[in-house]
């Protein structure tokens, strides 16, 4: 695979990502949601004060068919998470090619989420 075709493979997860986030949050704005440059450090969907506090979770979008380093991924969103006002929940969301998307959360992290 191109390097070019890993970068179009993992934008349109991410665009797949700030999508489903707007469509959840009908108050936020296109502006709240953008996602990052491949390659940027940092989360890869970036979010507004606004969207920080209504969405509440750190994505990092992985599309690939090896998931061996899920861990790593998370640990990752764990460490993109710190620092940032108000927290955020570290997340990861990854794609297999003709599977559904999947969402990793550290299980605490997940019941808090659905009380």
């Amino acid at each position: 695979m191109t390097p070019a075709s890993k970068k179009r493979k993992s934008a349109l997860l991410q665009n797949l990502v700030r999508d489903k986030i707007l469509k959840s949050f009908p108050h936020l704005k296109k502006k709240d949601v953008s996602t990052a440059n491949t390659g940027q450090n940092g989360s890869d969907i970036l979010l507004s004060k606004t969207g920080r506090k209504l969405v509440g979770v750190n994505f990092e979008c992985k599309n690939q068919n090896k998931m061996k380093t899920i861990y790593d991924w998370y640990k990752q969103s764990s460490k993109n998470s710190k620092g940032l006002v108000p927290p955020l929940t570290p997340c990861v969301a990854m794609k297999m090619n003709t599977r559904a998307p999947l969402v990793v959360l550290d299980l605490d992290d997940f019941f808090t989420l659905i009380k």
